[in-house]
């Protein structure tokens, strides 16, 4: 598949790339998919929740009522999960909810997510850039020249750019990544990927092994 490279004022420079079939084209796997996402959302959350449970609570430990004849459960103390203001039964503790998956899976995820988004015409190609100073006016400029305003984007490097980085970072629907941190979860999560024609050879390296 050929992409016409576009500088950051929204023109065409003639140059055209071709996106590798083996990454950018390949039959994208929902389940794998679905998998490197749910480890990524797992991976972000705290996990500090917490309940106390019988042994917990601080409340007296005589018997309420008789063991038999009442009637109703048999609820031994004030802190019988039975009644209001009792202990909470199973309730969470304090955990870490991320689990383990292979990294050709989580390779086989990201490559399908890219085939997702080529399949969508999602991807643009521009050449590689640099901004002279951090300004978020010049980020949101480059934003309407490419007609991607208004649009989640996505913006991938080949290596960190602390200019590019600062002039998006305020912006709520842009986000600026490198190819060496790229995710499954944001890849999907974008409505347009941006790409430069160095972070293209950086994501070839990195998914072809």
């Amino acid at each position: 598949m050929e992409v016409s490279v576009l500088n950051i004022n929204g023109q065409e420079t003639g140059r055209k790339v071709t996106l590798n079939e083996s990454i950018f084209g390949i039959e994208p796997n929902d389940h794998v998919l679905y998998l490197d996402v749910k480890q990524y959302l797992a991976n972000q959350r705290q996990g500090t929740a917490k309940t106390k449970e019988r042994s917990e609570l601080s409340g007296s430990t005589r018997k309420l009522g008789r063991q038999k004849g009442g009637g109703g459960a048999r609820r031994g103390d004030i802190n019988s999960p039975v009644l209001v203001g009792g202990a909470r039964v199973f309730g969470p503790k304090p955990r870490d909810y991320g689990f383990k998956l292979n990294k050709k899976v989580k390779q086989l995820a990201r490559k399908s997510a890219l085939s997702y988004k080529a399949q969508e015409n999602s991807i643009l190609v521009v050449e590689d850039f640099n901004l002279d100073a951090p300004k978020t006016k010049d980020f949101v400029n480059i934003a309407k020249n490419l007609k991607v305003d208004g649009r989640k984007t996505l913006l991938v490097l080949p290596e960190v750019n602390k200019n590019v980085y600062l002039s998006a970072r305020n912006l709520q629907q842009a986000e600026v990544m490198t190819a060496s941190t790229l995710n499954t979860y944001k890849v999907l999560n974008a409505d347009v990927l941006i790409m430069t024609e160095n972070s293209l050879k950086a994501i070839d390296e990195i998914l072809i092994k």
